[in-house]
């Protein structure tokens, strides 16, 4: 009995059951991401920094200043200006959604043209067959794809299970409960929901694979490789993806073999916090504290002043605490507010005194929220913060707002509601621990799948035969058209045969009358 009390709270805890075997030996990694925000490359850190314990070599190709200290973790930064993110005021395109969009058309085909020409990127280029494995971030990185070619490679799926993506691995997505990246609908999906997911997801894959993007990114490869395969032709030939969902978060969808779901693999117990931030939060008493904190894109001082200055006024009106992550100083602000420029976001939302997290609803913010089981205050700005922050609202996490519904009452009010009501943190408990109730954690099994693909030389057993396939044959229309032609001709052979009977019989009734008479 008690061996299995223990069992049950060590899975809880998220701790592995088995640890894996040593490496047989040494390997060299190449990680490219050299376009991402920081939370992208966040989600490669942990894997990076977990093969490197276990003595292989990672070198990544970033777009930001170096992060990891690991001593086996080289990150060499481009230094191309073109995709920069944090220079975006993102409440600004949720007026102009297009000016993301076309942030992209602008920046991906300028880094195509210019990343081989930068000296460090062409040595690496040059040294790519040193490597054992490529890993590639496969969310805007088709200029990468050029190292991947006669290469084992994999993916990681930052957002998560991407429709686009899963295609592209022979698994095509339901459209009628399968969401697509950017929104979520309620299950079960409406007719008209199912219409416009379908569109969606029609309409985002055409426009960025084969109108607008990737032709252009194309354009700037195939100058500079006129003998390289085209960039989907390369990307067919990834042999799985880690891809940062799972289940219990996120949609529950069918996946092949090579789709390995990894989600909150940057997750992990809280650690001690600075002195004044322990006394800050543990002296709230027991109204506890209110995190606050938009994630690293979105920077606090981008925020329109009439949002913020509810947010002053709201903070005013609330007996808690408030931990505001804000990268500027800001007057008039009450004395429960405790403003800072950098926050160890995970230990503040491990603490038991943290009573709700006001967040964007970024992905990775999410996963911890769900962690450490702290309710939230989503208020998303643009991406996939809504289909995250409706997640939130559906699971009983938390609630949801819009910016342009936002008053102070409404504010307090949702706060207030958020912390007096026990059912949210009750959910929190819930939705937490089956998360953490896994036979081996996400990183473990990051690092198991990309050396088995080294080990297995690209694992070609892992790859969906309907991957190969054209749209033509995974649908079926030649059979369907063969079927169709056969069912037609049948009926048209039938009907001259039954014609051909029936003039017969009425042509020997009517000989026979003749006689007759």
């Amino acid at each position: 009995m008690k061996a299995a009390v223990l069992a049950l709270a060590l899975a809880l805890m998220g701790v592995a059951w088995a640890e894996l075997a040593p490496p047989e030996r040494s390997y060299k990694i190449l990680m490219l991401l050299p376009v991402s925000s920081k939370s992208h490359r966040n989600v490669f850190l942990p894997v990076a920094e977990a093969l490197a314990d276990r003595g292989h070599k990672i070198v990544m190709l970033v777009n930001h200043p170096p992060a990891s200290k690991h001593p086996n973790v080289l990150e060499i930064n481009h230094g191309l200006p073109d995709f920069r993110v944090e220079n975006l005021n993102m409440f600004e395109t949720r007026g102009n959604p297009a000016a993301v969009f076309g942030l992209f058309q602008k920046a991906l085909p300028a880094i195509a043209r210019k990343l081989y020409k930068v000296p460090k990127v062409k040595e690496l280029y040059d040294k790519r067959k040193e490597f054992d494995l490529i890993v590639i971030n496969h969310l805007f990185n088709e200029a990468a794809y050029p190292f991947a070619h006669e290469m084992p490679f994999i993916t990681i799926a930052t957002p998560g299970v991407d429709y686009r993506q899963s295609a592209v691995l022979g698994n095509v997505l339901n459209p009628s409960y399968a969401p697509n990246y950017m929104q979520s609908y309620p299950a079960p999906m409406s007719m008209l929901h199912r219409f416009v997911n379908t569109i969606q997801h029609i309409m985002f894959a055409v426009n960025w694979r084969h109108w607008s993007i990737v032709p252009a990114v194309q354009k700037e490869i195939s100058a500079q490789f006129p003998d390289l395969p085209l960039l989907l032709d390369i990307e067919r030939n990834q042999s799985l993806t880690l891809m940062n969902s799972h289940f219990t978060m996120n949609d529950v969808l069918p996946l092949l073999p090579s789709q390995v779901e990894v989600g909150a693999m940057h997750c992990r117990p809280g650690k001690p916090l600075p002195e004044d931030l322990e006394s800050w939060i543990s002296g709230a008493g027991s109204e506890g504290v209110v995190y606050f904190s938009l994630g690293s894109v979105a920077q606090g001082q981008s925020m329109p002043t009439k949002y913020r200055d509810m947010f002053v006024e709201a903070f005013k009106q609330l007996k808690q605490r408030v931990i505001w992550k804000y990268e500027e100083v800001l007057e008039g602000i009450s004395d429960n507010v405790l403003m800072r420029k950098w926050l160890p976001q995970q230990d503040i939302l491990a603490h038991p005194n943290v009573r709700v997290f006001i967040s964007h609803g970024g992905l990775l913010s999410t996963q911890e929220s769900f962690y450490h089981s702290t309710p939230v205050l989503a208020i998303p700005i643009f991406a996939d913060q809504p289909k995250n922050g409706m997640n939130i609202q559906n699971n009983g996490l938390g609630l949801m707002l819009e910016w342009e519904e936002l008053t102070v009452e409404l504010i307090v009010n949702s706060l207030q509601e958020i912390i007096s009501n026990p059912k949210y943190k009750a959910r929190a408990a819930e939705v937490r621990a089956p998360l953490r109730d896994q036979p081996e954690s996400p990183k473990d099994r990051a690092v198991f799948w990309t050396e088995y693909v080294i080990r297995h030389k690209g694992a070609p057993r892992l790859r969906s035969p309907a991957a190969t396939l054209s749209w033509v044959e995974f649908l079926m229309l030649d059979v369907l058209l063969a079927l169709h032609v056969a069912v037609v001709v049948a009926v048209y052979v039938l009907r001259r045969l039954v014609g051909a009977v029936c003039s017969r019989v009425l042509g020997s009734r009517s000989a026979g009358k003749r006689k007759r008479e």
